[in-house]
């Protein structure tokens, strides 16, 4: 008889994982004034980047329709982390692009990982947390940006 775990408990450790680094960061975003944020903004936020996106664009990369990032957006603006603003190169065209409040919160949710990944280097040791990585790496592919995550879990 083995003493291996079930096949079933990888998948589920790994997601308890990111789930245990991703509640952390919301808990430590709303101490630092950014309650409102929930993990979907966080990926959307992502996907709108430094220069913005449209509707279309955004709710393709996040692999929903576009009313459905369209939806997620008017979210984020009357949160005030993002904001519609024309294009410049085709007036019929709206863009989405963070505010300043957007970019402070993901300005600290990169600070706040650092000091999560300290955490659990603290933990399990700088070598294993180290090891753990290029092993997830060795499976993983290597996009991991991957922002359609929303969709697939859709």
């Amino acid at each position: 008889m083995s003493n291996d775990p079930p096949g079933f408990e990888l998948p589920l450790r790994l997601f308890l994982g990111f789930r245990t680094l991703i509640d952390a960061l919301h808990a430590e975003l709303a101490r630092q004034g950014h309650p409102e944020m929930r993990p979907m903004h966080g990926f959307v936020m992502q996907a709108i980047g430094m220069r913005g996106t449209t509707a279309v664009e955004l709710g393709r990369t996040l692999g929903v329709s576009k009313q459905a990032a369209g939806k997620t957006v008017d979210t984020l603006e009357r949160l005030g982390y993002v904001e519609r603003v024309r294009d410049p190169y085709d007036t019929r065209r709206k863009i989405v692009r963070l505010t300043p409040r957007g970019l402070d919160a993901l300005t600290r949710s990169a600070r706040i990982f650092e000091e999560l990944r300290a955490g659990w280097a603290a933990k399990l040791g700088e070598e294993r947390l180290r090891a753990l990585e290029a092993d997830l790496r060795a499976v993983t592919p290597q996009d991991v940006f991957r922002l359609d995550v929303p969709g697939w879990f859709g």
